[in-house]
């Protein structure tokens, strides 16, 4: 899991814009989809200075951004749209937390993507941004992915009604397939919680606190990534009736309360599953106590047997002449047997009142 750091930088100039991710070598690349009712046009690979030409305002146009490392593409599209640098910056700062801005025309919309590593306990973690704009919408990627891929193939063979629908309508549905990964990790980590819930039944490794502990972190880490989210999503509520910023279309707006549900959805299932994880971790110490405490148990029965016939064996250790059972004939068999005799009462005795 690669965990979000910010690190405070002096920068001499203001402006100035730097991409802090981690997929630093792929290459900035982009795709244009012009689309309405009746037409849909998809320009793959399209360059800085052929985006004013092919966007057609008369239309939906959807322009999605692979790759962040050439930051003039960013600041041009920027321009394009008129949006300020501080919109730039939090799409090419990957540490920040999600966030919703409303800036004059421009939405912009940031959100975590999670989804578990293969064959690994961690979790991957890529930025997604947007900025949604009246007829425009740029979605921002670190690198290729398929979290979208369902969403092309329904616009190339008009299935739906995302081509009947504005941009804001395809805003709702990427923002859809990115929670959807968060349903696929929960799921995905609840597998392996099940299986440590049983292992801790019946294992006594301290691997498997190590376990249910590194899971409890990808549960909190997944928390940390949702509450913004939702909070974004619950603030959208806020622009409906706003009379200057109408990019979201009124009917459209239940599609984004459904996403503010889901969001809800997620975090009840996190609690529950976090509390799985604390019965675990409980149950494990549960069961090491009560191990240590039979073991204790049998140790003192043990001791407790040997006790006094230690006492017995420590006074006749002392061979004083007075003592007459020295010199009897049968002195160290009749010790014996009395010996036995008091160890065979005790171990009924204990055995009657259940203390092993």
């Amino acid at each position: 899991m690669r965990k979000l750091v910010f690190k405070k930088e002096r920068k001499v100039q203001p402006t100035h814009l730097d991409y802090t991710g981690v997929h630093k070598q792929i290459k900035t690349e982009m795709q244009l989809f012009v689309y309405d009712t009746n037409q849909l046009v998809e320009c793959e690979e399209i360059k800085v200075d052929e985006i004013k030409e092919q966007i057609d305002l008369t239309k939906n146009n959807w322009l999605n951004v692979h790759g962040l490392n050439d930051v003039d593409i960013i600041k041009s599209i920027g321009d394009y749209l008129k949006v300020d640098n501080f919109m730039l910056g939090d799409i090419l700062n990957t540490t920040k937390r999600t966030k919703l801005d409303e800036y004059h025309d421009v939405l912009f919309f940031n959100i975590k993507s999670i989804l578990p590593e293969e064959n690994s306990d961690n979790i991957k973690v890529e930025q997604i941004s947007f900025l949604l704009k009246k007829d425009i919408l740029v979605s921002f990627q670190e690198k290729r992915s398929d979290h979208f891929t369902f969403i092309r193939e329904r616009m190339r063979t008009h299935s739906g009604i995302v081509r009947d629908k504005n941009v804001d309508y395809l805003l709702y549905l990427l923002l859809d397939a990115v929670m959807e990964n968060f349903f696929i990790t929960i799921e995905a980590e609840e597998a392996k919680v099940e299986e440590l819930i049983n292992l801790s039944k019946s294992n006594d490794n301290p691997k498997v606190l190590e376990q249910i502990e590194l899971h409890r972190d990808n549960f909190n880490f997944l928390k940390r990534s949702i509450i913004p989210l939702r909070d974004s999503l619950y603030s959208i509520k806020s622009i409906k009736h706003d009379d200057i910023f109408n990019v979201i279309e009124i009917e459209n707006y239940s599609f984004y309360d459904r996403l503010h549900q889901e969001s809800l959805e997620l975090l009840e299932q996190i609690e529950y599953d976090v509390s799985s994880l604390d019965s675990a971790a409980s149950f494990f110490f549960s069961s090491q106590n009560h191990k240590m405490n039979e073991v204790m148990k049998t140790l003192t029965v043990v001791s407790v047997f040997f006790m006094p016939l230690t006492f017995i064996v420590g006074v006749y250790g002392m061979n004083f002449d007075n003592m007459p059972e020295l010199h009897w004939k049968y002195g160290y068999f009749i010790i014996l047997g009395a010996m036995f005799l008091l160890l065979l009462g005790m171990i009924i005795y204990f055995k009657k009142r259940k203390w092993y």
